[in-house]
């Protein structure tokens, strides 16, 4: 697995990651899919600073977080309900022999796009399909590639004081566009310090990220629009093959 983007796993860039992304509305579509699935124990893959997993926690439902930046699991930690969740540093082969057997497992926030190698996402979906119960569910969202969100992110720039009374300033440039990779860097200056970080993301089409998910072991129930971003991103929904539980 590569290492974590500076932008997740640099204590300098973590720490302001949710005042940056203070709004996660988008977390609403996976609360509601939890309820509406009735899932008691959940996986959470690349939970990042927590928000998903404390949200769920503070509901009373069990949580393992998994994610390879410790950097933002240190701030995940310090969160109210952080007490109730289960915090694994690293990928999702940490899953392995803990005997989670999960109701769900998800990606949010488009995590499913960072393993841009085959093996890397090969070895993720049989951690995860592992993981889970027989009969299990997961879900995880991907942006539409004839999108092409990236376009949209070129040159984008913001400016202003963070909590400590630091000035910053970042902004973003696309590097190179070799589908189905797309990179870009960011790069942030705090009170003159210049700090950088680069990610790549992988977007799949439709058709081949349901292959992929049968090919592990997977049967895709539903693939739905993301209520919150049409027509921009899909949602998967798919369960543990083997044990028939109706669908969503």
């Amino acid at each position: 697995m590569r290492p974590p983007d500076a932008g997740f796993a640099d204590p300098r860039l973590a720490r302001w990651y949710d005042f940056w992304d203070p709004d996660r509305s988008d977390l609403d579509v996976y609360a509601a899919i939890v309820a509406e699935l009735g899932a008691r124990r959940v996986v959470d893959i690349g939970c990042g600073t927590g928000s998903f997993a404390v949200r769920l926690a503070a509901a009373g439902v069990e949580v393992v977080g998994v994610d390879p930046a410790g950097a933002s699991l240190d701030l995940a930690r310090a969160k109210p309900y952080a007490d109730r969740v289960t915090w694994l540093h690293g990928d999702a082969t940490m899953l392995a022999g803990r005997h989670v057997a999960a109701d769900l497992a998800v990606l949010t926030g488009n995590v499913a796009q960072v393993f841009v190698d085959d093996e890397d996402w090969a070895v993720t979906l049989d951690a995860v399909h592992d993981a889970l119960a027989p009969g299990g569910w997961l879900v995880l969202e991907t942006r539409r590639p004839e999108a092409r969100a990236w376009q949209e992110w070129d040159g984008q720039s913001s400016a202003g004081t963070l909590p400590n009374g630091s000035s910053y300033s970042s902004q973003m440039r696309v590097t190179a566009v070799e589908l189905p990779l797309v990179t870009f860097e960011v790069v942030t200056v705090i009170d003159g310090e210049q700090l950088r970080s680069e990610s790549t993301l992988r977007f799949q089409a439709r058709d081949e990220v349901e292959a992929d998910l049968v090919r592990h072991g997977f049967e895709v129930e539903q693939v739905r629009d993301a209520p919150d971003r049409p027509g921009k991103e899909l949602v998967f929904v798919a369960r543990r093959a083997g044990l028939d539980t109706g669908s969503p």
